[in-house]
Order: C-alpha cells, then structure tokens, then sequence
C-alpha cells in the first residue's frame, strides 16, 4: 500500500520530467537533433576543467579514508571556511564554517531549513509563479503553503498582497532570484521593501519569520545586472545554495545552507540545522565533491554561452509575436501563451517536435517555460519549427 500521503503525487508527477521523458522518445524516434527539448533546466555547459582536474588530483594525492569517509554532518571545516571567505569578498559579509552547513544541493538544503524551523499548521508564503516542489518541501514537514499571486507586467513579487497574507502563523518567506521561471531578477528597491514589510511584521506579532532565499541561479545574471545578497537586508535570512548551475553539476548534488549569525537564535538554529541535515536521510554532503568544491570555489561561470541563447531565443520569439519578460537572470524564457489553456499550446507545439512546460506547472497557467540552457544549435533550428507553430496562432 503506498502511503495516503504520496497518493496526491503519484496524480500530480511533475510536468517538467514527463516531458523530459517526452524528449527522450520523441529523440528515438525524430533523432536527437530534429528534437527541440526545452523542458529540463539542465545545463548544457560543460563543468569547467579545473572540476575534473581536482577530481584526479584529490583521488591521486588524498588518503582515501578522507576523501570517502564520514565528516560532520555540516561538512568539512576546512570547506566550509574556504566557502565562507569567498562569500565575505564577494559581497562584503562576515561568515565563518560555522554559518555553513554543505547539503545534498539546494533542494535538500531548503528540506532542512523548513524541518529545522517549521512546526505543523505554520505557513510559509511563496510568490507564484515558483518551482512547485516548494509546496512538497513544506508539505513534508505538515506546514501549509501559501501563495502570493503573480505580477504578470513585471514578475516582481506583489509585496502589497504579501504583506496581506502574513500572519501569526507565518513562518517563511521563500525567494528565488534570479528567478525560476521567468529570469527576472529582483531589484535591490524590492528586497529593501519586502525586508521593511518582513521586519514590520515580526513586531506586530511578536514573531520570528525566516527569509529563504533558494539561489542555485545566483551567477547566472546578464547585462550588469546585480543580484542583491539578501543577507545584508535581512536579519533572518537563510541562503540555500547549489553548484548545479554554477559549475554545472546537477547530478553531483552539492550546496548548502548559510545561517548568519544575525538570525535570532543562531546558535540553535545552526544546530538543529545540522541535526536536521543527518536525520534527513542524507547524513552529509558528498564527501569527495566537498573537497572538489573548495578547489573550484572562484571559478567563472560561462555566462556568456547562456547570454548568446538568451539573446537568439527571446529576438526569435518576440519578432514570431510571442510575448515574455525578457530574462535578466537564470536560463529561462517565460512566454506567454497565445491561447488560454497553455497546454494546448504545448500539444500544438509537439508537432514541430518542441517541447516546452506549462505555466500552471509553476501556479501560473497561461504561459509556458522554456529552459534554454541547450546548445545554441538547437536554438538556431527551433526558430523555423516555432514560425511554423506561430501561424497557427497569429
């Protein structure tokens, strides 16, 4: 018997990997390059050298009872503190290892925050559209998600309708900037206002409420645009961070969680975060990519090769009469369906072999996602398929 509460996903099993798989067939069938996949946000860019370099070096010169062996649950202190200095030259903090704890990616780092803060029946608001599995995070501790509906002119959070839906209840605010899905990224004037209404809040009801900010595309930004650090905004901020999009490493599962020493009670919530992290299944981090990460910790993101798709598709896209808030951040293009029921557009878009996920998919239906983290090859020979679904429309 599966138990009551898997029951509602064994209905609801994410989009975005049903179409992936959609992919995976229609490859097969069609081959991979008459195929124009834009559903999974994984990172065409190769992981840069110096990642496979310190692998081999770590193998070669390390004892393998370090390499492969158990560490803190919060991971290695020595790369937790190569960690945290980077971070203090990069935006001007002041963490230590003991602010770090290293987690199995960002997912499971918010899994631990939520478990470490969150008691049944809180509420942690999220602002739509967001990743949806944002709900299960906090489902899976009993809490009760609460949406914030989208400003579809900007996709700035509506902070007037935040500030509504706080409560005594509410427990966390969860953020995502540069944004999945739209590539929006939240302007500093945003993160001032939403901490002023998050400090306003925490009087009137005597309360703590944790600002998580989930930031696996915080390097991902384009044309100068700066991603604020909401630490420096927010006493009691979390940052979730992962090395998927960065480094390009989704599968190596590697990030963590900063908890300031600002945060109320920190010393508490470090610890119970650390406790939460090892009774989560997870244990610790990956011991052997810990150690790659703090080789590689300054290493540049390709940013460019993700601009040079971003530019292609969106100018492709918006002169076929498709509309979109073109992305400052991440690599997703948000498009605005031409018909209502966006999946009709979708199935629409399946006869030319382009495959894209619909935005009810992240609580905002009526658009459609597309994650262009592909080859730029695949951009250039999607525009002719993606004319010919325009006509049908336009």
């Amino acid at each position: 018997m599966v138990a009551e509460k898997m029951k509602p996903y064994l209905k609801n099993n994410s989009a975005i990997r049903m179409m992936f798989e959609e992919g995976n067939r229609l490859k097969a069938l069609y081959g991979p390059e008459n195929v124009f996949d834009f559903s999974l946000g994984n990172p065409s860019v190769p992981a840069p050298d110096s990642v496979r370099k310190a692998i081999i070096d770590l193998v070669n010169e390390t004892e393998p009872t370090v390499i492969h062996g158990y560490m803190s649950n919060a991971g290695f202190e020595d790369v937790r503190q190569t960690i945290a200095e980077s971070l203090n030259r990069r935006f001007g903090t002041a963490f230590s290892a003991k602010n770090l704890i290293m987690t199995v990616g960002a997912a499971s780092g918010l899994n631990v925050i939520l478990k470490t803060v969150l008691n049944p029946g809180e509420e942690v608001i999220v602002f739509a559209p967001y990743f949806l599995e944002y709900g299960a995070y906090v489902r899976n501790y009993d809490g009760v998600l609460v949406e914030v509906s989208p400003d579809t002119e900007t996709f700035q959070p509506n902070l007037e309708e935040l500030a509504g839906k706080i409560n005594k209840n509410t427990r966390a605010v969860i953020v995502n900037t540069p944004h999945n899905p739209t590539g929006v990224v939240y302007s500093e004037e945003t993160i001032r206002r939403l901490a002023a209404i998050l400090e306003e809040k925490q009087k009137e009801y005597n309360s703590v409420i944790y600002l998580i900010s989930d930031e696996p595309y915080r390097e991902l930004a384009y044309d100068g645009v700066e991603v604020p650090y909401l630490t420096k905004y927010y006493n009691n901020t979390v940052v979730g961070y992962s090395y998927s999009k960065s480094l390009s490493l989704p599968g190596e599962r590697i990030g963590y969680l900063v908890i300031p020493d600002e945060v109320d009670g920190a010393e508490d919530v470090i610890s119970a975060a650390t406790i939460a992290n090892r009774i989560s299944g997870a244990v610790n981090a990956p011991s052997l990519i810990q150690k790659v990460i703090a080789r590689c910790v300054d290493e540049q993101t390709d940013v460019a090769a993700y601009d040079r798709n971003r530019k292609a598709l969106y100018e492709g896209l918006t002169s076929l009469g498709f509309t979109c808030v073109k992305p400052e951040g991440a690599f997703y293009l948000f498009v605005k369906s031409p018909v209502p029921n966006e999946k009709e557009f979708i199935e629409a878009g399946k006869k030319y072999n382009i495959l894209m996920v619909p935005g009810s998919s992240f609580a905002c239906p009526g658009y459609v996602r597309l994650a262009y983290c592909v080859s730029y090859d695949t951009i250039i020979h999607s525009l002719p398929q993606f004319k010919k679904l325009a006509e049908e429309f336009f």
